[in-house]
């Protein structure tokens, strides 16, 4: 019987069903159901499972298309300072479910301190970058990365990246235009130069009847700083969102991961970065009139626990804090918490800190110079006196810049245990940071904070490059740098950051970084990264995956330059090798 006979006997309602029993047969077969559901029947038996379902899920799990992004989400949120930034959230489909796969906030940097500025002011530029970039991720970024591998990190960081670009072009282009429009035609197209030093008497530094030498130099004028383009903290923040879920989607750590996206294959050794910890702070913020030594920074024994580490820092500032409470040291009168998390103390003088923390080792039998090495933020761009032409190091005392590197050099050679010190210098010091590397290069290195500058020259002298994850930064940013300056690029956080989010602590070890500087031992910002980065170490070490490195590696230590140093002074030896 033909099939056109067969079918015109059956009523309307069987030859529905007909057809419809026809079309699932041929859409089971496309889709090789039928061989599917045996192989996993089969597998089934074989390894004959006490969770019967939960074995089919995971096997039909594993045959599913793999996941899409389908939308992405921002929304504003506080970070540790009580300052707006936006967390992303990442939606992907899977198994034809739509998921909350990871969110992600980093910290936030929306151009030069200004000083000029008051808080209302600060606050509603805080709030514009914020409102745009929640505006990017929930129009335009969605748009542009639905439907996109969210294991493809390098694609959709490319993405990021061209339209950051495409909006700074725009922005550039309505700069111009606006610019344009209000130029009368008189108007000169000569720049108004920067403010000159004045030319007054520095009576504490210069001798009576002799001119300074220093004040006849001419005084660079600062560089222009890098723009921020407002909404650029989208970029940051959706890059990590992606690469957590990345890690999630394949079932790995995000270290993992990134370690992975780095070396293009999966890392069988790994070792943790060795933890710089703030232990005090007389900053332009302390109480007291120093303003130079912005960090006072340890640099732990090589080989030591992120516990171990943990315990002698907070050991060493409660002996601090004990000493400081009975005055033993003139100059101390009061102790706050700063915004890197460690106490901000009251002193005058550079040298008051470090005899502190002196005293401290030698009452805890520390070995200041062998057991630990210290580091100094100096943070000197933030002192200039543009008026002037000086550094204000404390309050009322001003030096130029080889004023200051005369100091740098005393300092290093009384405190032989400090082998680092972070921005001595504004960037437009160049003479003074190749002078003080000729100085003191032997024993201590010069590092630059490159977080604002990533694309700047290298200056003369510097050794190491201070990074952080922040603003229009993507992962694929920090591979980048991370291997084209390889053994010379540390961690750092900043004084904003995120409170819950640990993903530094994963980025530092992915990257195979040597130094992690996260700061003081207070506040959940902090701890949770600290805690982060003992839960990885333990995870490694149990699964025989981690390394450890014998000696102290660049960029705060090289071995020959130490050596030579040594020989140079015998007295010091000591306190001096690593």
């Amino acid at each position: 019987m033909s099939y056109q006979r067969f079918t015109s006997r059956l009523s309307q309602e069987e030859h529905n069903f007909y057809e419809i029993k026809n079309a699932a047969a041929d859409f089971y077969r496309v889709n090789r159901v039928p061989e599917q559901i045996e192989r996993a029947l089969n597998e089934l038996f074989l390894h004959k499972p006490r969770d019967v379902h939960g074995y089919l899920a995971n096997y039909f799990t594993k045959l599913s298309t793999p996941p899409r992004i389908s939308r992405l989400k921002a929304r504003e949120v506080y970070d540790a300072r009580g300052q707006l930034t936006i967390e992303a959230v990442v939606f992907c489909i899977i198994s034809c479910e739509e998921q909350s796969m990871s969110t992600a906030a980093i910290s936030s940097h929306f151009g030069p301190r200004e000083t000029s500025l008051d808080w209302k002011a600060q606050s509603k530029e805080r709030a514009e970058h914020v409102t745009t970039a929640v505006q990017w991720v929930n129009g335009l970024l969605n748009k542009m990365l639905k439907d996109q591998n969210p294991c493809d990190q390098s694609e959709v960081d490319l993405i990021l990246s061209n339209f950051l670009m495409a909006r700074y072009l725009e922005e550039k282009d309505i700069q111009f235009r606006e610019k344009e429009e209000s130029r009368s035609p008189s108007e000169s197209d000569v720049a108004l130069p920067f403010p000159t030093p004045a030319q007054t008497k520095d009576k504490k530094t210069a001798d009576k009847g002799k001119k300074s030498n220093t004040a006849e130099k001419p005084f660079r004028q600062p560089e222009t700083p890098e723009p921020v383009l407002r909404g650029s903290l989208a970029i940051g923040s959706v890059s990590l969102a992606l690469a957590k879920t990345g890690a999630q989607i394949q079932g790995i750590p995000l270290y993992k991961y990134i370690a992975a996206l780095q070396n293009r294959e999966a890392q069988t050794k790994f070792h943790i970065p060795v933890s710089l910890v703030t232990l005090l702070s007389c900053g332009k913020t302390s109480p007291g009139k120093l303003s130079l030594l912005e960090e006072v920074i340890l640099i732990p024994k090589v080989g030591q626990r992120v516990r171990q580490i943990i315990t002698i820092a907070l050991e060493l500032q409660k002996e601090m804090m004990r000493i400081m409470n009975t005055s033993t040291k003139a100059g101390v009168t009061q102790g706050i918490l700063c915004d890197s998390g460690a106490p901000a103390v009251s002193y005058e003088r550079a040298e008051q800190p470090l005899d502190l923390i002196t005293e401290a080792c030698s009452n805890l039998g520390l070995a200041l110079g062998t057991e630990i090495h210290l580091a100094v933020n100096c943070a000197a761009p933030e002192l200039m006196d543009y008026s002037k032409g000086k550094y204000e190091i404390a309050t009322g005392v001003l030096k130029f810049p080889d004023e200051l590197l005369d100091m740098y050099q005393a300092l290093i050679s009384k405190y032989p245990a400090v082998v680092a010190l972070i921005d001595p210098f504004r960037r437009e010091d160049t003479e003074q940071w190749e002078k003080l590397s000729n100085v003191i290069g032997d024993s201590c290195s010069l590092l630059s904070d490159i977080t604002y500058k990533p694309q700047a020259s290298p200056l003369p002298g510097v050794r190491g490059h201070i990074l952080r994850h922040m603003n229009e930064t993507t992962v694929s940013d920090l591979i980048r740098i991370t291997s084209e300056q390889q053994g010379a690029v540390l961690m750092g956080t900043t004084s904003n950051e995120p409170c819950s989010d640990d993903s530094l602590s994963d980025i530092a070890v992915g990257l195979g970084l040597d130094y992690i500087k996260l700061g003081g031992l207070s506040g959940a910002e902090r701890m949770t990264k600290y805690n982060q980065l003992i839960s990885i170490e333990e995870e490694l070490a149990q699964q025989g995956m981690l390394v450890s490195k014998e000696k102290h590696p660049p960029p705060l230590f090289y071995e020959n330059l130490q050596e030579q140093a040594a020989a140079a002074k015998p007295e010091q030896t000591q306190l001096t090798k690593t």
